[in-house]
């Protein structure tokens, strides 16, 4: 399968409209390398380490607008999307820290929300998710979605490789210094669980923070197959059987 990861900033606080454009564009940049899916960064349509009551005034439900216009991008480019956004809680409680996956017809095919919340000012935006949520099947892949933090929990990669995922997609907004975590970690757990990881972190800043790039694609031996600097940046590569 060929997946693209996209290493990209946040958009500006809230502008969901310049976020669907370039989401759009780096749907067709992939498309014409021949990628079948794109992966985000975590909470790439909204920004993520924003003010709370706007992260809030933001969330959609799984079926919401902001599917809706994925679900025609996909359409267009022939290719599926795994993206991030805040999920409406639906008893009104702090939004969900999700990832929906997109399929090039336009179905939605599953959707995970971030258990393994990380630090105070996650938990002072999201709800934290009970479980992963089960892989989804596409192509003759058996497929797994987590989101940053979960990625690094053992038990989390060991649970989707149980039920069977060969591959795992993973939106991610991880800072600095914690380079760690794609460097060390990842490629640790994808061999001890023979899983592969697509790890699409973002780049750039939000206030304060730094989000430290090193997108990568990680086999299921722990070979890293094609790694991002700290730049902006599209990763094409082929995940290997």
């Amino acid at each position: 399968m060929r997946i693209a990861l996209w290493q990209t900033p946040h958009p500006a606080a809230g502008d969901v409209a310049a976020a669907l454009r370039r989401l759009e564009d780096a749907a067709a940049r992939a498309a014409a390398q021949g990628a079948q899916w794109l992966v985000t960064p975590e909470m790439a349509l909204t920004g993520y380490l924003i003010a709370p009551q706007q992260l809030a005034a933001l969330a959609e439900p799984a079926d919401g607008p902001l599917a809706q216009a994925v679900a025609a991008i996909t359409q267009r480019h022939g290719l599926g999307i795994a993206y991030g956004w805040p999920e409406r809680h639906p008893d009104g409680a702090k939004p969900y820290n999700a990832v929906q996956a997109i399929g090039p017809d336009g179905r939605r095919l599953a959707v995970h929300r971030k258990v393994h919340l990380f630090g105070a000012e996650d938990r002072a935006r999201f709800t934290a998710g009970e479980a992963p949520a089960a892989p989804f099947e596409w192509g003759g892949w058996r497929i797994g979605l987590l989101i940053c933090f979960d990625v690094e929990q053992p038990a989390a990669v060991r649970a989707l490789a149980r039920q069977g995922a060969r591959l795992i997609l993973a939106p991610t907004a991880n800072m600095l210094p914690y380079d760690d975590a794609p460097c060390l970690t990842l490629p640790r757990l994808a061999a001890e669980s023979r899983v592969a990881i697509a790890y699409a972190n973002a780049c750039g800043a939000e206030g304060d923070t730094r989000y430290g790039g090193l997108s990568r694609l990680v086999a299921a031996d722990g070979r890293v197959v094609v790694a991002a600097g700290r730049s902006e940046d599209m990763l094409i590569a082929d995940s290997p059987d």
